[in-house]
């Protein structure tokens, strides 16, 4: 016909769909909560200006 066609060969066909995977299953409770972690060999990080962070700024006085 000399135009555009829309190609009819099986190989251009949208393949059908197959089934989707089964959903990840959930993991038990007992495994996700009741495990506790020991504390690192080392200790825990401690800078030295920690307690600058959380110092508490003078209160300035509310506006009337």
């Amino acid at each position: 016909t000399g135009g555009w066609e829309t190609p009819k060969r099986a190989e251009c066909r949208i393949p059908a769909p197959v089934r989707c995977p089964a959903p990840p299953k959930k993991k038990s409770p007992s495994v996700a909560f009741g495990k506790r972690r020991d504390p690192p060999k080392n200790g825990y990080f401690n800078p030295p200006d920690l307690e600058a962070l959380f110092a508490l700024a003078p209160r300035r006085e509310a506006c009337a």
